[in-house]
């Protein structure tokens, strides 16, 4: 099963690609902090049978050199599936886009982390046909930011950070230096890694913590705390149905990354939807639906006023 841990893990490297040189650095690579990245799509499928998809794909443009892409798979465990899968990534990957592959693994767990590692190989009687290298990001080479200032500086790698740390004893310093942080974001910044964390995290311990530091932390002294400014800022119905409507973009762009044709009619009904709730909804839906129209199915079927 997909977790909100799972999907922070890959998607903050789609939502905040500033984090790529950093972590490149931990990594002992280097990429210049001018490179470009551009999310590809992520199905991997070949044969109908048979559905792949890979967490992220990012194609690469560094200012100093040629393109590549970058597959990044968020791994909560060892599974020995992934051994050949992730082999038939690079290789799809590379035939698809004629354009070199690193695969980067992250995860939360050392003992996950240590196996992720690799290197996975297709041999027999002694001859080696191909073998598969990932780079590997956990909690033994990802610092810990447990200062205010730095995670100010650098909120996504701090967010990220907190998310790769989540289960370690550090983690509450992370997730406290980060909302001290907040205060000297500017509030749309401060607003999207504080709803970023709440839903990465989720119903864990560390979401539990999280919330209850943002609850408590100012943007500006004496000016409310981050949920009260969040939530004034569009407080009013038409700044609701504003942020609706900008989620709705978020919804055909994540469609058309995965690569989902989107009828006329469904885009109509996707952009012209201003309740927001209904919105999020779909936002959530679009990462894993296999047809535009699956929104529309169960629960997810907006109420008539919201049209």
């Amino acid at each position: 099963m997909v977790t909100s841990a799972h999907e922070g893990m890959h998607r903050i490297f789609q939502e905040r690609p500033e984090i790529l040189t950093p972590v490149f650095e931990l990594l002992g690579l280097d990429l210049p902090d001018k490179a470009a990245a551009y999310a590809v799509t992520t199905d991997a499928t070949e044969t109908r049978p048979l559905v792949r998809h890979v967490d992220t794909v990012l194609r690469i443009s560094p200012s100093d050199g040629d393109d590549f892409l970058l597959a990044i798979e968020a791994q909560e465990r060892r599974d020995a599936k992934k051994e050949s899968s992730w082999a038939y990534y690079v290789a799809y990957l590379q035939s698809r886009y004629g354009l070199p592959v690193l695969l980067l693994v992250v995860c939360r767990d050392r003992a996950t982390a240590k196996w992720a590692a690799g290197p996975f190989d297709s041999e027999a009687r002694g001859w080696t046909a191909q073998r598969t290298r990932p780079l590997v990001i956990g909690p033994d080479n990802l610092p810990t930011i447990t200062d205010a200032r730095t995670a100010a500086e650098k909120p996504a790698m701090a967010a990220f950070s907190a998310l790769a740390h989540a289960d370690s004893p550090g983690s509450d310093a992370i997730l406290e230096a980060l909302g001290r942080a907040l205060a000297e974001m500017d509030p749309i910044a401060a607003r999207y890694f504080g709803q970023f964390l709440d839903a990465a995290l989720g119903a864990t311990p560390a979401g539990d913590k999280w919330r209850n530091i943002v609850t408590f932390v100012n943007f500006f002294p004496g000016r409310g705390t981050v949920i009260e400014k969040a939530y004034l800022d569009g407080v009013a119905e038409g700044e609701a149905k504003g942020e609706a409507k900008g989620e709705a973009k978020g919804v055909l762009a994540i469609l058309d990354v995965r690569g989902i044709s989107v009828s006329e009619d469904t885009r109509e009904r996707i952009t012209g939807c201003t309740d927001r709730n209904r919105v999020e909804g779909w936002l959530q839906q679009a990462r894993t639906a296999e047809r535009a129209e699956d929104l529309f199915a169960d629960g997810f079927e907006e109420s008539p006023e919201s049209s």
